[in-house]
């Protein structure tokens, strides 16, 4: 059973990988271009295409930080930052019970059987909220694959939505304020959009974040295995009295 779930798991890390490599090779400069130069002609509706589409890139695995900066550019600070948000929230919760659903009975069914997956499983779940909200604020966890893969975990969808929505807070404001500073989107996706300091504020939110999301999950696997230990040795306690009584 284990080589089984290790081969699955290898397959499924492979699928992700192609998935990115192609992502990766397609034009989505020009696309993204193309696509904020119509949404531009739309006026009010442009708001809601630019949600659905932000929508389709987390499910597709297509990075979102060209259309953030985009609805900076198109509708400023205030609205463009609403925009973001509520695509980038639907699109996460959409790849999230997408995860949960195809894979999470299966994943469920293979842990049943391994006590200290399944505590460690269960830890997360209860702490998932500041799993969750640590991972969003550090720009070092990639934001779509997280997506499915907490769907596959213990995590509450209630505590996703929520820590989700306020970790990318500080990330999706500092975009969308790049975008609505420059001038064209010729400069928009030649970079020419430059955050200085506050670039340099989010980086180290983000390290702080990844190191604390490190220790957090440390402390609770290994918190986790000790009750496994502890409940095992209870158990062989007890059958070890009532061979004696016996």
């Amino acid at each position: 059973m284990r080589s089984s779930l290790r081969t699955r798991w290898i397959l499924v890390a492979a699928a992700a990988i192609a998935v990115l490599f192609a992502v990766s090779r397609l034009p989505l400069k020009d696309w993204t271009a193309d696509l904020l130069a119509w949404i531009e002609t739309l006026g009010p509706a442009g708001a809601v295409i630019l949600v659905i589409v932000y929508v389709l890139a987390c499910v597709l695995l297509i990075p979102g930080s060209l259309i953030t900066l985009g609805a900076g550019f198109l509708f400023g600070l205030a609205q463009g930052y609403l925009v973001v948000a509520i695509g980038s929230v639907l699109g996460a919760t959409v790849a999230f019970l997408i995860g949960r659903t195809a894979a999470r009975d299966w994943i469920q069914g293979r842990v049943s059987g391994n006590p200290k997956f399944q505590a460690v499983d269960e830890a997360v779940g209860e702490r998932g909220f500041y799993i969750v909200f640590l991972t969003r604020l550090s720009p070092l966890f990639p934001f779509t694959l997280l997506n499915y893969f907490y769907g596959i975990t213990a995590v509450r969808l209630r505590d996703y939505v929520l820590a989700s929505w306020i970790g990318m807070i500080p990330g999706t404001l500092m975009y969308v304020y790049l975008g609505s500073i420059v001038k064209n989107l010729t400069e928009l996706l030649a970079g020419g959009a430059s955050g200085g300091s506050g670039t340099t504020v989010l980086f180290w939110i983000g390290l702080v974040a990844t190191v604390a999301v490190a220790v957090l999950v440390t402390r609770i696997a290994r918190r986790a295995l000790e009750d496994v230990i502890a409940q095992r040795a209870v158990a062989v306690g007890r059958v070890e009295k009532e061979g004696s009584h016996a």
